[in-house]
């Protein structure tokens, strides 16, 4: 990188990080389920965790924007799901040292490195994680090192949801938050980035003043974040020209022909052998995975990516007249679940970009320091398909949507009358005809079936919930008082999460479209 290269560029650059993944714990192991929490705990959120830590160890502050659901917080949290993990970690070290006793020479050198990895894997989690993610979490966002962003509590596509349980879930979200990491988050990542016009209003009454949405939602127009309407909350858009650059499938860095291939095995040890090789390469033809290799490439591509940022950064800041902000927002777990060598790309990133002369910072600090423009009013979007809500309300997805529709009400009766005639103590029963609904209408659920990825699995997920939702309330409704309550005991066994959750908290209707409560 040249001198000239290294001046002081106008503007902020801002990375944000979604970690999300449904509710998994008790609900199958392999192919989908809990084996998907381990792969991304042990690929992604471990490494992530760890390169943060080293961020603050130096000094750094405000170095992303990190969204962590409140779904995947109590999975993190969950003492099922952390000794599953430790097992999980164990069992990855068992396949790595029989693939390291091969005959074979690549599947013995593959075995050895992997057998590293795992004990690596095993220390972090032993010393960062053995009582769940939140002490570290806590320690990380009191250090500065990030900002925490909230959510809603089971990641519903909030848009079709019924405006009491979208007030609800928010709120208790946030609550959520406040209990698990001691911090109140100023903005959140909306699930799926969707938006319906008057969102804005519950975000502020819910004390959230920044939120994130796609690129098109904002016209392309994101050099700025963008207060929506009246409401004095900001809006911050997704720039997809820097995004993509890591993201798009057909050029995106992780396709690159020496990244380990995501989608190769080794059948006889479940390890990944093989790089890229080539996008039209079959797996049988792949090359082997070559770490220093792969390394060479790493830093091609930081930095390209950087040279990207300071490009941007002008271009924007003379096109808007003053110092832009550039906003680069992706899934947490591309970054080791999906592209092994992420981790360490995005820390290459950030320790670069202020030695060439770029701000970094998070939505926060973009607030903070003035990156706001004008008032805007947004349209109904998302960051699917279209931009649109087809990926959650088309075709392919009615069954789901009405499925969702009648759960609710059937849910909201429910619990009305339960709390209604138990007096003012909380409910138990109430509590989980809500947690089982709100597991019901998770977004999830509907994008797995329109990607065709474990369809028939989140057809079963969202069909299991609303089988647990109805039982209760059946029995709640009918009288039967002492069943209702064995019931939602019984299902509080698999679906334990969000104990803070408080049925007598969720809003009523006084007239249409006005909630109380």
């Amino acid at each position: 990188m040249s001198d000239s290269s290294r001046s002081p560029v106008p503007g902020q650059f801002t990375v944000v990080l979604h970690s999300h993944l449904p509710w998994l714990a008790n609900h199958g192991r392999w192919p989908v389920g809990e084996e998907w929490l381990y792969q991304s705990w042990a690929g992604s959120y471990l490494p992530v965790f760890a390169m943060l830590r080293r961020l603050a160890d130096d000094g750094l502050a405000d170095q992303l924007s990190l969204g962590i659901t409140p779904v995947l917080a109590a999975q993190l949290d969950d003492p099922h799901c952390a000794a599953s993990m430790y097992e999980w970690l164990a069992d990855w070290q068992l396949r790595a040292t029989e693939a390291a006793t091969s005959a074979d020479a690549d599947r013995r050198t593959l075995g050895a490195r992997e057998y590293r990895c795992a004990a690596d894997a095993i220390a972090e989690f032993e010393s960062q994680w053995r009582h769940g993610g939140a002490p570290m979490i806590r320690t990380l966002a009191s250090s500065g090192v990030m900002e925490l962003l909230g959510g809603p509590l089971a990641h519903p596509f909030a848009p079709l949801l019924d405006p009491r349980l979208r007030r609800f879930s928010l709120t208790e979200g946030l609550a959520d938050a406040r209990a698990r990491w001691a911090v109140d988050p100023a903005g959140i990542w909306a699930p799926e980035c969707a938006f319906a016009p008057g969102m804005e209003d519950e975000y502020r009454s819910a004390g959230v003043g920044h939120f994130l949405v796609d690129g098109p939602t904002l016209k392309g127009d994101t050099a700025l974040g963008r207060p929506v309407g009246d409401s004095g909350v900001i809006a911050f858009g997704r720039d997809l020209v820097v995004s993509y650059r890591v993201w798009s499938p057909r050029s995106g860095y992780p396709g690159h022909a020496a990244y380990r291939d995501f989608h190769t095995y080794d059948h006889a040890s479940g390890l990944k052998p093989a790089r890229v090789t080539g996008r039209t390469v079959e797996a049988k033809d792949k090359r082997p995975y070559d770490p220093q290799r792969a390394d060479a490439v790493i830093d091609r591509h930081v930095d390209d990516f950087v040279d990207q940022i300071r490009r941007r950064l002008v271009d924007e800041s003379a096109r808007i007249g003053r110092p832009a902000l550039v906003v680069a927002a992706f899934d947490t777990e591309l970054f080791g679940h999906w592209w092994h060598e992420g981790p360490v790309w995005l820390e290459r990133v950030l320790r670069r970009l202020p030695e060439a002369g770029v701000r970094v910072g998070t939505l926060a600090s973009a607030r903070r320091n003035g990156f706001v423009g004008t008032p805007v009013d947004l349209p109904a979007s998302s960051w699917g398909s279209g931009k649109d809500w087809r990926v959650w309300n088309g075709p392919q997805v009615q069954h789901l949507v009405q499925l969702n529709t009648e759960v609710t009400e059937t849910a909201v009766s429910a619990v009305e009358k339960v709390l209604a005639t138990g007096g003012p103590t909380r409910s138990r029963i109430a509590d989980q005809i809500v947690r089982e609904t709100l597991l019901t209408v998770a977004s999830d659920w509907p994008f797995m079936v329109s990607k065709d990825t474990a369809a028939q699995y989140a057809v079963d997920r969202a069909h299991k919930h609303a089988h647990a939702t109805r039982e209760i309330c059946d029995a709640a409704l009918s009288g039967r008082d002492e069943q209702a309550a064995r019931l939602a005991a019984n299902w509080s066994r698999a679906d334990n999460l969000f104990a803070g959750l408080d049925a007598r908290r969720l809003p009523t209707i006084d007239a249409p479209g006005r909630a109380r409560g």
